[in-house]
């Protein structure tokens, strides 16, 4: 058993050297979890006394679990054989990676550029839509997420651009949702429309059939290229393979990460529908990523591929999803006036709460009661819902008694927390009317 005054001198040291500004914060919370073991559905805290069952799998990287023994197999054997490779070079492994996600994509979605981050793989959806249309503006919808790189960021919501300087030039975004809003920004200009096909971190917002469908015909109408960001929604997470299969559409670019790592070693990919591809010919190597399609990795994401495809897995996705929405139903039963909805499309769920602040609070509440479970940033008056795709069935109504002691714990202290944050701004604007003075 390893000791308190261990762990204390990693947080110091992480706090010292990583970020300081983490470590205040989970002192402040009560949450100063460091992660030591890790093991299926389960975190393990460094002292091996507290452990998470993970309800969010950062965003999906672990949709089978965590070290999932058949990938650290693999990824041992690969090692033996391989390295990252050299990514001017051709590749068996980069090819075969490659033509298993084009046998598993619609239509012509045949060409693939490997990448290390969904940021990245972002920045370079962009890239190839105004690269392809020679046009440079895109719309995202407010509230998205698509990552902290370059073009990614600029899709993004301003808070998380406007510590880093000013805005960059053509991007424009609209509300999730509103066809009329987009039909009249998408212009002569427009290159492409950028959606996640369920904004997580806007609350895990399902779309309607009809919304999905108007945005792809009004793409068609315009010429615009539509970029699906999957980096959460793919590999099953739906109970589909790609969540776009529910709408029965297909994007012109597709952006996947997080779970094709299997939580083991980070790529990620761009598939373009085969005329894309055409702005590489004059120059194949205008663009390169040195780590994108790193030969250990494509050996990895494959298998993935292979096994998120199997019809058993995604039956089994599905037999739990059913499990848990009957289970969150009954929790809505039982506390209407904080639990107020349930978003849901296969294992990508989201428990919409009595307000804002309620999101911030089960997190905590949740994790008390040892479940790691996050607010949606963008609307923290739901929090998300990812558990691995691989749990047991049997494990669902262990994690449902927790969540209801998670929710009666946030229940009793909502209204105490409620004052603090009152008292805490109106203090807060007492000091900013005294300092302007």
């Amino acid at each position: 058993m390893r000791t308190s005054t261990e762990k204390r001198e990693i947080i110091n040291t992480f706090r010292d050297y990583v970020s300081s500004g983490k470590a205040a914060f989970f002192k402040k919370y009560g949450m100063d979890f460091v992660m030591r073991r890790r093991e299926g559905s389960y975190l393990y805290d460094f002292e091996g006394e507290k452990r998470l069952f993970n309800l969010h799998c950062n965003g999906g990287v672990f949709n089978l679990g965590h070290r999932s023994q058949e990938l650290v197999d693999l990824l041992k054997k690969t090692v033996d054989e391989l390295d990252i490779g050299n990514h001017h070079l051709m590749s068996l492994e980069r090819a075969e990676m490659a033509k298993t996600l084009s046998d598993l994509m619609p239509d012509d979605l045949n060409y693939t550029v490997f990448g290390v981050s969904g940021g990245e793989a972002v920045d370079l959806a962009i890239k190839v839509a105004r690269g392809y249309t020679k046009r440079t503006k895109i719309i995202s919808a407010k509230g998205g997420y698509h990552g902290h790189t370059g073009l990614a960021l600029a899709a993004g919501d301003e808070q998380y651009r406007r510590p880093f300087g000013p805005p960059s030039p053509g991007f424009s975004q609209v509300p999730f949702g509103d066809i009329e809003a987009l039909r009249l920004e998408a212009g002569d200009d427009t290159a492409a429309v950028l959606l996640e096909t369920i904004p997580a971190t806007l609350g895990v917002v399902v779309p309607s059939t009809e919304y999905i469908q108007s945005v792809r015909s009004l793409c068609n109408e315009r010429e615009i290229l539509l970029i699906l960001d999957e980096v959460q929604t793919g590999l099953g997470r739906t109970g589909k393979l790609w969540a776009f299969e529910h709408f029965d559409i297909i994007p012109d670019i597709v952006v996947l990460g997080k779970g094709l790592s299997g939580g083991i070693y980070p790529i990620t990919a761009t598939v373009l529908r085969t005329p894309l591809e055409s702005v590489f010919h004059k120059d194949p190597f205008i663009h390169i990523s040195t780590f994108g399609g790193a030969e250990i990795g494509c050996r990895i994401a494959k298998r993935v591929l292979e096994i998120s495809s199997s019809r058993e897995f995604l039956n089994h996705v599905n037999l739990l999803a059913e499990q848990f929405r009957t289970g969150v139903e009954k929790l809505m039963t039982k506390h209407p006036k904080f639990l107020l909805g349930f978003r849901q499309l296969g294992l990508m769920m989201g428990l919409e709460l009595k307000d804002d602040m309620s999101g911030p609070l089960l997190t905590k509440t949740a994790y008390d009661n040892d479940l790691l479970m996050i607010y949606a940033n963008n609307d923290t008056s739901v929090c998300q819902c990812l558990p691995p795709l691989v749990m047991d069935l049997e494990d669902v109504e262990g994690v449902m008694k927790k969540l209801d002691a998670a929710i009666s714990s946030a229940q009793r202290l909502r209204p105490i927390v409620g004052v603090k944050y009152k008292m805490e701004n109106i203090w807060n604007k007492m000091i900013g009317k005294e300092s302007s003075r």
